[in-house]
């Protein structure tokens, strides 16, 4: 094996200096670029945002080391997507239907301690994922929640029943989220599929919302919020 074909094949000192200068002012663009896109972080970009992010590895990524890519053109480059971006911000500032276009629009997932029915058959968010971000925030069953959003940035966002008003739910963790065989009579069943809450007969009794869609219940909880 060749070490030296792996590891330097023929690069020169000058050449070895000229990535130096190249890899220098491309860092220096991507970060007066990131400083025109704001100070959100990774998780807070919009889709549109992230696009534009991802694009600087091709755009900043081949001028550090090609040869026979001059660095104007990257910088024109950078600088045409700089002013697509400031374009595109002030579109949307003025025009809804183009920011909707280009940012998309907040999803509400809960509604009444209840699961959005069109939203989990459209396949927006799936339980799990769902579960996961309500476990993040401290809430431990539906009944707790009053709307959940999720945001075009992928944030979810909750306005949470008061005390007095929390009401049985579906719960979210592992544990208590499990299948039951035996029905209690005068006990609280939640709906494993959309949240429903009621008192069924039998353990495949349909769920009296979503119907058949119904995956089988699950002992309801009506525990407090602990902050």
């Amino acid at each position: 094996m060749d070490w030296a074909n792996i590891f330097i094949l023929d690069t020169t000192w000058a050449f070895a200096a000229e990535i130096a200068v190249r890899v220098t002012v491309m860092f220096i663009m991507i970060i007066l670029f990131l400083r025109f896109t704001g100070k959100r972080g990774v998780r807070q970009l919009s889709i549109f945002e992230l696009t534009i992010i991802l694009s600087l590895g091709s755009i900043a990524g081949d001028p550090m080391f090609t040869k026979d890519l001059p660095l104007i053109q990257a910088l024109l480059i950078m600088s045409i997507v700089i002013c697509l971006y400031r374009l595109c911000t002030w579109l949307m500032m003025k025009y809804q239907p183009f920011e909707d276009l280009l940012e998309g629009t907040s999803l509400y997932i809960v509604e009444d301690g209840l699961l959005v029915l069109e939203k989990i058959e459209g396949g927006e968010m799936s339980h799990d994922e769902f579960f996961t971000e309500m476990r993040m925030q401290g809430v431990e069953h539906l009944g707790q929640v009053r709307v959940g959003l999720l945001e075009t940035t992928g944030d979810f966002s909750l306005l949470l029943y008061p005390h007095d008003q929390v009401r049985y739910g579906l719960p979210l963790f592992p544990k208590q989220y499990k299948l039951v065989d035996q029905i209690n009579a005068d006990e609280y069943y939640a709906c494993m599929y959309c949240g429903y809450v009621d008192k069924p007969l039998k353990v495949d009794q349909p769920c009296g919302r979503c119907q058949n869609k119904c995956i089988g219940w699950a002992k309801a909880i009506n525990n407090k919020i602990i902050r």
